[in-house]
């Protein structure tokens, strides 16, 4: 995919249109785009405008009024008919007017509904955009990071780096070529503070090449491990590391 391509994802990104392969490639261009990340905000400022939806509501009075209104309205003139089928008509006049009110009210609570569950399916999506944006923001914070120091290691078959600013506290794992773990399980990335394991992140495991913005602080952590783990990972470590490497300073 060229740069050119690339340029032209910023609203599919915005409204997460884009596959994981798409996304992972894009997010890599968004870090080193201005141009990019300032049409990448305001597509998602006009998605979440253009998905809200207002409704009007009509006034408690209005069905009583419809109501008392149906009960004087003639529906055939006197003389006009028999007057058992006057009644008969007015009978069946007010049960469709009825009715129909009643599928008026109806359809006019399902409208409501719908714009509720609009404004607050793009209040969602507003939020989860910024959550995002910020999430790109502040990888590419650490990995340009005037203070950003990295130390690589080989792992599952590819290579794994982990890129450290100790200005900002944080840290990236970017990982490149590793080969993908098994059926059910997830590549869990942990810091090593001493002699304890903190979890600092699941790594996504359809993905070969990827940048995790690792979780939490590094908060003097002296090195960095990879297990793998069951889908959703552990509070621990359950397998032998599939690599280690030292905090770089």
């Amino acid at each position: 995919m060229t740069t050119t391509d690339l340029h032209a994802l910023t609203g599919a990104y915005a409204v997460h249109a884009l596959d994981g392969e798409e996304r992972a490639a894009f997010e890599c261009h968004l870090a080193g785009c201005d141009a990019c990340r300032q049409e990448v905000a305001e597509f998602t400022a006009t998605a979440g405008r253009l998905a809200l939806a207002s409704t009007v509501r009509a006034r408690p009075v209005m069905r009583e009024q419809v109501l008392q209104h149906i009960t004087t309205v003639r529906q055939v003139p006197p003389g006009a008919a028999p007057l058992e089928r006057v009644r008969r008509g007015a009978r069946r006049g007010r049960g469709l007017a009825r009715w129909a009110l009643a599928a008026s009210v109806a359809a006019a609570a399902a409208f409501g509904g719908t714009a509720v569950w609009q404004y607050e399916r793009a209040q969602d999506a507003s939020r989860a955009a910024a959550q995002a944006q910020r999430h790109v923001e502040d990888l590419a914070g650490v990995l340009a990071a005037p203070d950003a120091r990295s130390r690589s290691v080989k792992a599952a078959g590819g290579t794994g780096t982990l890129v450290v600013s100790a200005g900002r506290d944080r840290a990236v794992f970017v990982a490149s070529g590793m080969s993908a773990p098994p059926r059910g399980k997830v590549y869990q990335l942990w810091f090593a503070d001493g002699g304890k394991m903190r979890s600092a992140g699941l790594m996504d495991p359809d993905r070969s090449r990827q940048a995790v913005l690792m979780q939490g602080a590094v908060d003097g952590a002296s090195g960095v491990g990879i297990t793998v783990e069951p889908t959703g990972g552990s509070k621990q470590p359950t397998s032998t590391p599939v690599a280690l490497l030292g905090v770089p300073v």
